[in-house]
């Protein structure tokens, strides 16, 4: 019952902020969606901060296990890799308004230390495991720098009147890791014009 109320909470205030903002959103309005009493808000979560990143968190961790589990069960390291990151990109364009709360809150030092919950535990685990099959010597730095890069590419498409496109980004990414562009869920058929490998003469 505890979890299926946490459960309904956040999916409540993901589905609010997508709609309202973060700031548009209050606590009262979370626990009318989730068909909660507002006490019970305060009882799962310290503050709306709080439930807002385990919220972002948990909507990663779904996507994120959805979508390698619409791999075929042999499918490469490296395919599960590019799907992985295709499908945290994804979010970004999926729930502008969600992730720029996100980011938002965890880069405000006024606001708190990031948020280790136990839904951005278990993303990690899953991006860690990623890595470790990859062939990532520290998979535990990897993820590090690997989170970084998303979080990075994130601010790189929501980036108010500064958007980039998602096909750099991504191929930036590719690049890092050595993935073929067409692994995962390719924005476009081919990679940016400065991605393609030199015609051979």
């Amino acid at each position: 019952m505890r979890q299926r109320s946490r459960r309904r909470i956040m999916r409540a205030t993901v589905e609010l902020v997508d709609q309202r903002g973060y700031a548009g959103t209050t606590l009262t309005d979370i626990a009318e969606r989730a068909g909660l009493a507002r006490g019970l808000l305060s009882y799962y979560f310290d503050g709306k901060r709080l439930l807002m990143q385990s919220a972002t968190h948990r909507m990663m961790h779904q996507a994120l296990s959805g979508a390698l589990a619409e791999l075929a069960p042999d499918a490469s390291p490296e395919a599960r890799l590019a799907r992985a990151i295709d499908a945290v990109l994804a979010l970004a364009m999926e729930h502008p308004r969600v992730m720029r709360s996100h980011l938002a809150l965890i880069l405000d030092p006024d606001t708190g230390a990031f948020v280790q919950d136990p839904e951005q535990q278990q993303l990690g685990a899953i991006l860690q495991g990623l890595l470790a099959d990859w062939g990532a010597p520290d998979p535990t730095a990897e993820h590090a720098v690997l989170r970084s890069a998303l979080m990075g590419g994130c601010i790189g498409v929501l980036l108010p009147g500064a958007e980039l496109p998602l096909a750099p980004i991504r191929a930036d990414l590719f690049r890092r890791y050595e993935l073929p562009w067409e692994l995962g869920r390719p924005p476009q058929a081919a990679p940016p014009e400065r991605e393609r490998p030199p015609a051979r003469g």
